[in-house]
């Protein structure tokens, strides 16, 4: 009784932040807890178009990218950087597949729920801005993630149903990222994604979710 008040409460708080355009308070949960919070929906893509969601725009106006905000961020040794915020080296980890790589032009910035997963969940019916915001969101270090360009392409648009990183050891970071991400923007799942993602927690021992509710 008490887990699922709980779970409920944490809803609760996404949905109110959502609302009132202000972020609640971080909420922290069991990564069971988490899924189960999210609000399970049939996924419709019908009207999706990838320029629904500008990206890669330089929202603060320091010359860099998001793109090159977030190589900055995750990069493991100091970047060396060009003018107008060219990343020419770094050292970073793909923790999708476990590699170390040192050039840049071998990574992508992944999009943790996928742009067009995220539009069949409910980002179809958001503002123009709030899609803007959720493929630029460099508030949470969980929604944009360097990796190497060969697992994101394998990923696509696909939900973790349909696709898990190639390491193991990454699957439960993977599914708690996946869920929190979801949280944060109140987007839903859908019955196979839930059904897969309680499968994979099963594996995933005292694994936790924390989350702020995106304005």
């Amino acid at each position: 009784m008490i887990t699922k008040l709980r779970t409920a409460l944490c809803a609760l708080l996404a949905a109110i932040a959502l609302l009132s355009g202000t972020p609640a308070h971080a909420a922290e949960m069991t990564l069971t807890d988490a899924i189960r919070a999210l609000p399970v929906a049939a996924e419709t893509n019908d009207g999706y178009e990838r320029t629904a969601f500008r990206h890669w725009i330089d929202e603060d106006r320091d010359g860099c990218s998001t793109r090159a905000e977030v190589l900055l961020e995750e990069s493991r040794t100091k970047p060396v950087i060009e003018a107008n915020c060219r990343i020419i080296s770094g050292t970073w980890y793909s923790y999708y597949d476990g590699v170390t790589v040192v050039d840049p032009a071998k990574l992508d910035i992944d999009h943790m729920g996928p742009l067009k997963e995220a539009w069949g969940s409910g980002a179809k019916f958001w503002t123009k801005e709030r899609r803007q915001a959720y493929a630029n969101d460099l508030g949470s270090a969980r929604s944009l993630v360097a990796v190497t360009a060969a697992t994101n392409r394998s990923k696509a648009d696909k939900d973790p149903a349909q696709w898990m990183p190639p390491s193991a050891d990454a699957h439960c970071t993977y599914i708690a990222d996946w869920v929190g991400t979801k949280l944060r923007w109140s987007l839903s799942a859908d019955q196979p994604e839930r059904d897969a993602l309680l499968r994979i927690a099963e594996g995933c021992g005292h694994q936790q979710v924390t989350y702020e509710p995106a304005a």
